[in-house]
């Protein structure tokens, strides 16, 4: 089968949404299938795969997003040969994946990854909750209604879609992740970054971004650092250096200098490293659909501390895998927090229970799942209907009059 995922941006920008589609285009050629990944700009990283096609775009800052309304003809023509299409924003490459697919009657995918408005509203401040919610509501059923299948990752989003107004189907299939490695992942040694055997260390993985609630988090870690001496926190990943610049400082601002390491971005594949490292995984977002990193700190067999929202809620059982304070309340969550970091036992406990639960997101069966789905579209999708030679000459004239 040939399969094109579309997607606004890609590597070597990092985010679930990469990761996602890089492993699943790597599992579905290891089975046989052809996968091609249609993005914008980025012409001067060197993709490994030759099935990665670029169009020219306006970039957007350092957000690793570009601005297109087109692909290249060349991009065009290859999408229009594809059995299934899987699009991944719905804005930019929804909106192509409309115009240049379903007059070929090629079935279309759309999975939404994010809480676009949440992410919206962190991104554009200025932008009244109420006026992104109007778009989205205004934007996301016909959207929804023109695509032949959506997916939500998590029950949680699916809610969430309903609010948007979305009444198509929706299917639940969560994005996977390669438990493997995490799973037999060798921690690094502790001596090695100056902490010791019995420190208690945090850690929090993914984008340095407004929508993550870092300073949240930094916040909640202050308090439980003044009544634990020897807990730590790690970041990993990074972000738009306007808000890594705004970010990096905090822990000086809340007298914290010491206790706080940002660890920048690391190879994907010494992730699992790192977090095996670590104690527990931490994050204060929100805005999550179905996240990915604390789905690997899970994996790894890492408690999670988190709020109880869409996403972080629906892969985290409170009191079993992990802790979730109910709202996004400091005082809350810093007391979860604590006593999470005072009980060994109940760490490791949960550690085992987090594990445990993971196995429900492992790639080989999230993507077996997606292939049926596939499969499905493929075998009901209409055959295009060959047009008469009044038609053809109608078509040709108006080419020739351009």
């Amino acid at each position: 089968m040939r399969i094109g995922m579309m997607t606004d941006t890609y590597k070597p920008y990092i985010s679930g949404v990469t990761n996602y589609i890089d492993l699943n285009k790597r599992l579905l050629e290891d089975s046989g299938h052809e996968v091609y990944v249609f993005t914008f700009g980025e012409f001067d990283y060197q993709d490994d795969d030759p099935r990665v096609i670029r169009t020219p775009g306006m970039q957007v800052g350092d957000t690793g997003f570009y601005l297109s309304l087109r692909y290249k003809a060349q991009a065009r023509k290859l999408l229009q040969t594809m059995d299934v299409v899987h699009v991944h924003h719905p804005f930019l490459s929804g909106r192509l994946a409309l115009r240049y697919c379903l007059t070929r009657q090629i079935p279309v995918v759309y999975t939404n990854h994010t809480r676009y408005d949440l992410y919206a509203h962190a991104r554009l401040p200025i932008i009244p909750e109420e006026v992104a919610q109007s778009v989205l509501q205004a934007y996301m059923p016909h959207f929804c209604e023109a695509v032949d299948l959506v997916i939500s990752p998590s029950e949680g989003m699916k809610k969430v879609m309903r609010e948007f107004k979305v009444e198509s189907p929706i299917e639940v299939v969560p994005n996977g992740v390669d438990l493997k490695r995490f799973h037999t992942a060798k921690p690094l040694s502790r001596a090695e970054f100056g902490y010791k055997e019995k420190d208690i260390l945090l850690v929090y993985a993914g984008r340095i971004a407004p929508e993550k609630n870092l300073e949240f988090l930094l916040q909640s870690f202050a308090g439980v650092s003044q009544v634990i001496p020897n807990v730590y926190l790690l970041i990993l990943g990074s972000g738009q250096k306007e808000h890594e610049d705004a970010t990096t400082p905090l822990p000086e601002k809340l007298g914290i200098p010491d206790r706080v390491r940002f660890l920048g971005m690391i190879p994907y594949e010494e992730l699992p490293s790192y977090l095996a490292m670590c104690d527990a995984f931490v994050t204060a977002s929100v805005t999550e659909v179905h996240p990915l990193s604390v789905i690997e700190g899970m994996a790894t067999g890492l408690p999670i501390m988190g709020i109880d929202s869409p996403g972080v809620g629906d892969s985290v059982t409170d009191g079993e895998s992990g802790l979730l304070a109910a709202t996004a309340d400091i005082a809350s969550f810093t007391a979860k927090l604590t006593q999470l970091c005072l009980n060994n036992a109940l760490r490791k406990k949960m550690g085992l229970a987090a594990r445990e639960a993971s196995e429900q997101y492992d790639i080989k069966r999230t993507a077996k799942i997606m292939l049926k789905h596939y499969d499905r579209l493929k075998k009901n999708a209409l055959p295009i209907k060959k047009r008469s030679l009044d038609e053809r000459l109608i078509s040709i004239l108006k080419e020739s009059l351009k």
